[in-house]
């Protein structure tokens, strides 16, 4: 694995993910349960932080994920996941420094950042087609900018770097038309994150981001007007969306609030109760519908979805519930009983498949969807304590 010299020295810090949330009186996912004995006790978080190392490490050397300048490609399922909950593992692991792929990561997104458009996007016009170059560019800014702020939270501070990377990032934000306020996103029809629906999500965590950074930067004046159009978009677009987007939009209005009201939050609250199986969990192959009923998700081999709980559903469900303030719901426990009983503890991980074709689940591309199961599972478990 390459390991090269920090550009900022972030190794030195304690990391950590610190969020605020907003409170509803009444829900409809089940009454309060008595706080007693901590329900995370009993899983393995070594093998959880040693497989999401692994995962990194194995990322990083991957030719596949490789880029120009000695960068490696910023990923959704693999790099996004694993920057927002391995830090969440240092303190209860006794870690005195990052890990080594971690600090490779992070030197990769700074050095990319600092060099803007220098740097060489992951898909481009000349050869995955028209509008790639423009798509990729938009994914990976957003993506930086979550992985940067979340790190900056931990210092109280936005670091130089993390200013630019926001700067790119509302340079390429749409300014009119029907997509106003988001970033034209990645498309392959591949869900859930290069996928016509992926826009949404992508503006969503756009606006985890703003709502997260340090410095007041939610107040500053010169990003009001971008705000704006980002706020606009979440709630103009949200009837339509897929469950999905919108329990991503529960978690984004628990740091930027105001994206969906009381009424609405209920109304997520029971569609998304109406998906929990009995076992607790949640598959994410149920997160496809919209409110209508309908779904774009298909499989490309035409095989049959797997519909049973996965890591990846459960995760960001119980996540965004948490950061709701709804950590000790029948439903959000039920979730957190789930994830507990279900991680392979031989290898850390927990298990989740794609939406799209069917994987084989030993190989390195048929665990892109476990990767994001458990980084999301981490958070979830995390965010319990």
């Amino acid at each position: 694995m390459r390991h090269s010299t920090p550009i900022l020295a972030i190794s030195s810090m304690l990391i950590s993910l610190v969020f605020t949330g907003q409170a509803f009186a009444e829900h409809p996912l089940g009454s309060d349960i008595s706080a007693t004995k901590a329900v995370t006790s009993g899983w393995d978080k070594p093998a959880a932080a040693r497989y999401l190392d692994s995962r990194q490490a194995w990322w990083q050397d991957w030719p596949h994920a490789q880029k120009d300048h000695g960068t490696v490609c910023v990923s959704c399922h693999t790099q996004v996941p694993y920057a927002l909950a391995r830090p969440l593992l240092r303190k209860p692991l006794g870690e005195q420094r990052i890990s080594d792929p971690e600090q490779a990561m992070l030197d990769s997104i700074l050095k990319r950042v600092n060099l803007g458009n220098e740097a060489e996007t992951f898909y481009s016009d000349a050869v995955d087609g028209p509008g790639k170059t423009q798509e990729a560019r938009n994914a990976e800014a957003v993506n930086n900018v979550l992985i940067l702020t979340s790190y900056d939270v931990a210092s109280g501070h936005l670091q130089p770097a993390t200013r630019k990377a926001f700067e790119a990032m509302w340079s390429l934000q749409e300014q009119s038309g029907d997509k106003a306020g988001a970033w034209l996103w990645q498309n392959f029809h591949f869900s859930p994150w290069e996928a016509p629906e992926s826009e949404y999500y992508g503006a969503a965590m756009a606006a985890i981001a703003v709502g997260t950074a340090p410095d007041n930067y939610v107040g500053e004046p010169k990003i009001q007007p971008n705000l704006s159009l980002l706020r606009s978009y979440l709630r103009r677009e949200a009837p339509q969306q897929p469950l999905l987007n919108r329990v991503a939009l529960l978690w984004a209005n628990s740091k930027l609030p105001g994206l969906i009201n009381k009424q609405e939050q209920e109304s997520l609250e029971k569609d998304i109760a109406a998906k929990q199986h009995e076992d607790g969990g949640w598959s994410t192959a149920d997160l496809g519908v919209n409110p209508l009923g309908e779904t774009s998700w298909k499989r490309h081999d035409k095989s049959a979805f797997n519909i049973e709980s996965d890591g990846y559903a459960t995760g960001i469900i119980v996540l965004a519930l948490e950061e709701n303030h709804l950590g000790k719901s029948t439903a959000t426990q039920n979730g957190l009983s789930w994830l507990i009983a279900n991680q392979n503890k031989a290898e850390g991980i927990w298990p989740a498949s794609s939406v799209n074709v069917q994987r084989d689940p030993k190989t390195d591309v048929g665990k892109f969807m476990s990767d994001a199961a458990t980084g999301f599972a981490v958070l979830a478990l995390e965010k319990s304590r």
